[in-house]
């Protein structure tokens, strides 16, 4: 089973003066901390409401230093559980991402894709059985014809190194 985390966390920020510079810096230096290693993470920002359900923006700024609330989303494959997945997504990050509060928002199992059923399966097969009934009707005229077109439309490797 794979799995797509969500895990937030809380960046601190220091002399910033607006939230979107906050906002901005708290990105960079989260992707500077991943990057290499985990540069498959997306980081985005958080969506922070209050308790009465008013939207805030994700930085809190006082005093010139911000803490950013930022989504660090990652998959994660060939887990047992959800709570496996989320484990390792918290391991993973948060090795990387030392001093930094990590919470688990969201882990949302991932459907894999069928390659196909068995009536599928009976069709390709019966296409390719007439595929080449038809391809064993071509006479040695028609091969002959082709070649020689072939010839003149592709130039020897000879005629290219000159």
């Amino acid at each position: 089973m794979n799995c797509r985390v969500v895990v937030e966390a809380a960046v601190p920020v220091f002399d910033v003066e607006t939230a979107d510079e906050a906002i901005r810096i708290a990105i960079s230096k989260t992707g500077e901390m991943l990057n290499p290693d985990l540069n498959y993470v997306e980081i985005n920002m958080s969506e922070r409401t209050s308790p009465e359900g008013e939207e805030l923006p994700p930085a809190f700024i006082a005093a010139d230093e911000a803490l950013v609330a930022l989504e660090l989303e990652m998959t994660v494959f060939n887990v047992e559980r959800e709570e496996h997945a989320s484990r390792i997504a918290r391991k993973e990050i948060g090795q990387r991402l030392e001093n930094i509060p990590l919470e688990v928002e969201q882990v949302e199992v991932i459907e894999e894709e069928d390659e196909g059923t068995d009536e599928d399966d009976e069709t390709d097969e019966d296409e390719m059985a007439d595929d080449e009934s038809t391809d064993a009707a071509v006479t040695d005229d028609q091969d002959e014809d082709a070649q020689s077109d072939d010839d003149e439309i592709l130039p020897e490797f000879e005629d290219l190194v000159e």
